[in-house]
């Protein structure tokens, strides 16, 4: 699923809200998810999961083309860990 499909299937869940507002809410909602990683806070939300912010260290690397070595920086990746309820209802544990 993609960001337009969530908004449309939530604009015709709710239809007292304009699809606009429910896009507006969606945005809002992955802006506030980006800025707390950013700032390197760990955003849980109950049953579906946790965001958080892995460090990967600064390493040495091959070119795959050349085979000669290459300096990697150190970057910071986000992660995802599904939450309990999650995986129970993707290993059929649950309703759909």
């Amino acid at each position: 699923m993609i960001k337009s499909e969530l908004i449309a299937r939530l604009a015709e869940a709710n239809p007292h809200l304009y699809q606009r507002d429910v896009e507006r809410i969606v945005t809002t909602i992955f802006d506030e998810i980006t800025a707390a990683l950013c700032r390197g806070d760990r955003v849980e939300l109950r049953g579906f999961g946790a965001f958080s912010v892995k460090r990967r260290p600064a390493r040495v690397g091959r070119n795959p083309r050349t085979g000669e070595a290459v300096q990697v920086a150190e970057k910071h990746v986000p992660f995802f860990k599904t939450g309990k309820e999650l995986r129970e209802r993707l290993n059929g544990g649950g309703e759909p």
